[in-house]
């Protein structure tokens, strides 16, 4: 496969200013904007909706089959922490070791 190396580049640097100019246009308009109280609340709880499914999603499918019992496992085990307000490091490590424990004792 043969890529066109300048046209590349060229797609990376428009979609970096385009980013870039996204980030910095927020702050810059919000003075200009009055956003509802509803609005922003709906806006809050559908980035907590999103973030929810992507969770869900890489927790329980590895690529177009289910993930197995210990993914879903850790993942419960460092939800719960979280929860809990554990320390960050805490709810990572504890995860990966519930999964990496049921695995080892042969749980897929």
């Amino acid at each position: 496969m043969m890529t066109n190396t300048p046209l590349v580049l060229a797609a990376i640097l428009i979609l970096a200013v385009g980013t870039f100019s996204l980030r910095f246009a927020g702050p810059m308009l919000r003075s200009r904007f009055e956003i509802p109280d509803r609005v922003q609340q709906i806006l809050a709880a559908a980035a907590i909706v999103l973030l929810t499914a992507l969770v869900a999603t890489s927790a329980l499918m590895d690529g177009h089959g289910p993930a197995g019992v210990a993914r879903p496992a850790g993942v419960l085990v460092g939800g719960i922490l979280a929860w809990r307000r554990a320390p960050f490091v805490l709810v990572v490590v504890a995860a990966a070791a519930t999964a990496a424990g049921l695995r080892l004792l042969g749980v897929p």
